[in-house]
């Protein structure tokens, strides 16, 4: 069974982990295509679409917070640059050995940062979003009651995605994350197997330590470059080799890859030959998480423009077993 905080008091739910919906639709930063980003409004709007899971990004206060924010630096999600009593806190730092020049959560405590305003990031994309002005910064339980209460007006369980951001970086900086994460995941009784959570991260040690303290489950995200910060050596294409999804299983329980992983480009910019990536992690007993379904045609194949749904259901007919999208209400109304 289900296990989730409603109305103050630790309930079973109804509702048995097979009987939940599959694929799972986990809104990306809440439904952050109609609404900015990692806000109120972008979660319960989530909610209303029908999303099964809500993400937060997990970034740190100066005092330790665990706060909700794509990244650490701020200058392109708040109004950070309208405040002339943080000019001076402008700076450039390396973080995960690249250059940055901003504002960085770690040089603002929680109450200063609740000072601040939400702003829509992607702008020129998404203009109807800047509407929304009056959005206060949250942190990583503001995220799980509103999913509490989400879960209480639609009367079955809400879960939540977060992702450690940098864990690596922020140790460095002496804010390390991992023990205030697992004390708000115990706070709130998501630390079983059943909970109805998701923990995600790119790093890799900081998920075999999560694997150690929690029974949680835990998603190594992977991108079509690159590799974990943590891990200088290793690159995500050999991650996502049989090899590699035997080694991942060791530890976590989903693999949280980018469609390109999937579906690859041709270079015209078409959807090509499904890889066989989804077979070799199910057969390393491993779930799939896809990430991220936009609706924005630079974000979407060329073959599927103004298609979003149609693109969606490529993945659900490979056999994904859960979806990130903007859009949730799409990836809802697209799911079998």
């Amino acid at each position: 069974m289900i296990w989730f905080i409603l109305a103050g008091l630790l309930l079973v739910s109804p509702v048995a982990a097979q009987d939940m919906p599959h694929p799972l639709v986990i809104a990306h930063r809440g439904a952050s295509g109609e609404r900015p980003e990692h806000t109120r409004a972008a979660y319960e709007l989530a909610i209303e679409q029908g999303a099964d899971v809500i993400e937060p990004d997990l970034v740190m206060s100066s005092d330790g917070e665990l706060i909700v924010r794509h990244e650490n630096e701020i200058g392109g999600t708040t109004n950070v640059a309208d405040h002339p009593e943080f000019a001076n806190r402008r700076t450039t730092k390396t973080i995960d050995g690249v250059p940055t020049t901003g504002w960085f959560t770690e040089d603002f405590t929680l109450a200063e940062l609740r000072s601040l305003r939400a702003r829509e990031r992607l702008s020129t994309l998404r203009p109807g979003n800047t509407a929304w002005t009056d959005e206060t910064i949250l942190t990583f339980q503001e995220v799980i009651d509103i999913a509490r209460e989400g879960s209480t007006r639609a009367g079955h369980v809400i879960g939540v995605a977060p992702e450690l951001k940098h864990p690596t970086y922020f140790e460095q900086t002496g804010l390390p994350m991992i023990e205030p994460f697992v004390a708000v995941l115990r706070a709130n009784a998501l630390t079983a197997a059943d909970s109805p959570i998701v923990v995600q991260c790119f790093e890799v040690g900081t998920l075999r330590t999560l694997d150690d303290l929690v029974e949680a489950p835990l998603a190594q995200l992977m991108s079509s470059s690159g590799g974990p910060a943590d891990l200088p050596d290793t690159t995500y294409a050999r991650m996502v080799t049989p090899e590699g999804l035997a080694e991942l299983a060791t530890y976590a329980d989903w693999a949280a890859v980018e469609t390109a992983m999937i579906i690859p480009r041709t270079p015209a910019g078409a959807a090509a030959t499904p890889t066989t990536l989804i077979a070799d992690a199910h057969a390393a007993g491993l779930k799939v998480i896809v990430w991220t379904f936009r609706a924005e045609s630079n974000f979407v194949p060329t073959d599927y423009r103004d298609d979003l749904p149609g693109w969606i259901r490529r993945f659900y007919e490979l056999g994904v077993d859960a979806v990130f999208s903007d859009f949730p209400g799409v990836a809802v109304a697209a799911r079998p």
